[in-house]
């Protein structure tokens, strides 16, 4: 078994707290992704489990024995990092060889290791290549397939993807999914991309200022966020926010609006919305569209940019008040800069939160 456990983990350097007590259940098999803003502490949590950092306190289970003291060749984990770190003088077949060569491996057991790794990354062709005549996506398949000859509990991902062009992210974004597929391993995976973490996770976990936001399915982050944090770091385009009045709570339902938004009630999923006070409205630039069924939300404003690529238009508006809205439609449309412009919304998509 390969499941992980954080239980309390923090991670302190001297006066600064860095991993504030992260609790965090992984299955064994799951693919876990720890996405969020750059100094969150998602690659210090995973070097953590890695054992390339300390652990300030708390407690961290591998296959429910504790690792907290253990150095890393003893936790059955293996690491593919931001940068390659593969050797240029050696050729593919001994750079993923390398750790089975360092363990004393026997030369039939390397043969029948690198030959299942080269299969399994469709990457036989180039086992006698040097780094130098490969690709980024290629490199990267090569630091993954040293790490698949470990046979290991856990596989760890930092940012892998990162120094790769969009179109080689894409592919190999889908190499990984296919990979932990073929493996059926535990899988921890960090990125500041939420489009790898929306695509690739079983379970997302967001991060921000070492302290977990959210734990749960991509689709669960994504329609209902725990906070507006979350709410704005999944989805792309990102969520619109807007400060509105809320003019009156019955149960779970609220009113609200504002100079650009006509009134309009919706659910009132998040706590502290109170009459008479100020909230935050989110609302996705997916379901924002100039036509829509009477009784939506409305917002009104003018055209200030509009992008088409084709498959969908983005639209960047203005509110009456002066607030910048982003509008994702799925479909090629030609707007007029400077026209006035009606959104609608169904106001169950909506989201609102206290300010």
């Amino acid at each position: 078994m390969a499941a992980i456990t954080l239980k309390g983990l923090k991670k302190s350097y001297g006066q600064a707290h860095v991993i504030k007590g992260v609790d965090i259940d992984i299955e064994d098999g799951e693919f876990v992704v720890f996405v969020g803003p750059s100094g969150c502490g998602k690659s210090t949590l995973l070097r953590m489990i890695a054992g390339l950092e300390d652990i300030s306190d708390g407690t961290l289970t591998i296959g429910g024995k504790v690792m907290n003291d253990l150095p890393p060749k003893d936790r059955g984990v293996a690491m593919v990092f931001q940068s390659y770190a593969i050797f240029p003088h050696m050729t593919v077949r001994e750079n993923v060889a390398f750790g089975l060569t360092i363990s004393g491996a026997s030369k039939e057991e390397k043969e029948t290791k690198v030959a299942e790794a080269a299969r399994i990354l469709q990457m036989e062709h180039l086992m006698d290549r040097r780094p130098s005549q490969l690709s980024g996506g290629q490199r990267q398949r090569v630091a993954i397939g040293r790490a698949i000859v470990r046979k290991p509990q856990v596989f760890l991902f930092d940012e892998p993807l990162s120094n790769l062009d969009a179109a080689l992210r894409m592919d190999m974004r889908m190499e990984i999914g296919k990979l932990h597929k073929a493996l059926g391993a535990t899988m921890v995976y960090v990125t500041h991309d939420q489009v790898e973490a929306m695509t690739l996770a079983d379970k997302i976990v967001v991060l921000k200022d070492g302290l977990v936001q959210q734990i749960g399915s991509p689709m669960e982050l994504y329609h209902h966020p725990a906070n507006a944090f979350v709410a704005g770091f999944l989805g792309s385009p990102g969520m619109n926010f807007l400060e509105v009045d809320v003019k009156e709570v019955n149960g779970d339902r609220a009113t609200v609006s504002n100079a650009a938004l006509d009134p309009v009630t919706l659910t009132a999923r998040h706590p502290g919305i109170k009459a008479g006070g100020k909230a935050r409205l989110g609302l996705r630039p997916q379901y924002l569209s100039p036509d829509a069924d009477a009784g939506a939300g409305v917002l009104h404003g003018k055209i200030a940019l509009t992008e088409r690529l084709g498959s969908e238009t983005i639209v960047e508006a203005v509110t009456t008040d002066g607030k910048p809205l982003i509008v994702a439609l799925a479909r090629d449309a030609v707007f007029e800069i400077g026209t006035p412009i009606s959104l609608r919304f169904d106001p169950e998509t909506a989201h609102l939160f206290a300010l």
